[in-house]
């Protein structure tokens, strides 16, 4: 059984950093991809980022430039770092990973950015 376990949100200031873990239970590039996701309130989630098992990555618009994903295989952990906060950044974030056809979820941690 996959587990993957988020860790690293919390209350930053906008323009604050902040960096994201998702400690997967196996090889992180073993996975198709694995990828960072968003939920802000009352809005549906929404991809942040991604990394292939080629290590090569993409990110959204919104991210681009700001935030950066990467993985380290020795500690199968996936991360997310974030600069620059913007308000509208609030949400939880999932980290997701994809191993064809299934998905599989962590249970998320909140990022609150406060203006």
């Amino acid at each position: 059984q996959v587990q993957l376990v988020e860790s690293g949100g919390g209350l930053v200031q906008a323009g604050g950093p902040l960096r994201l873990s998702c400690a997967a239970s196996s090889n992180i590039f073993s996975f198709n991809y694995m990828g960072w996701y968003r939920q802000a309130p009352g809005k549906q989630r929404e991809l942040v980022a991604l990394i292939a098992s080629s290590a090569s990555t993409g990110y959204t618009d919104s991210a681009k430039g700001r935030f950066t994903i990467s993985g380290d295989s020795a500690v199968n952990t996936v991360y997310l770092q974030m600069n620059n906060l913007k308000p509208e950044g609030t949400a939880v974030y999932y980290c997701k990973g994809h191993y064809r056809p299934n998905d599989y979820w962590g249970q998320g941690t909140q990022v609150t950015v406060s203006s």
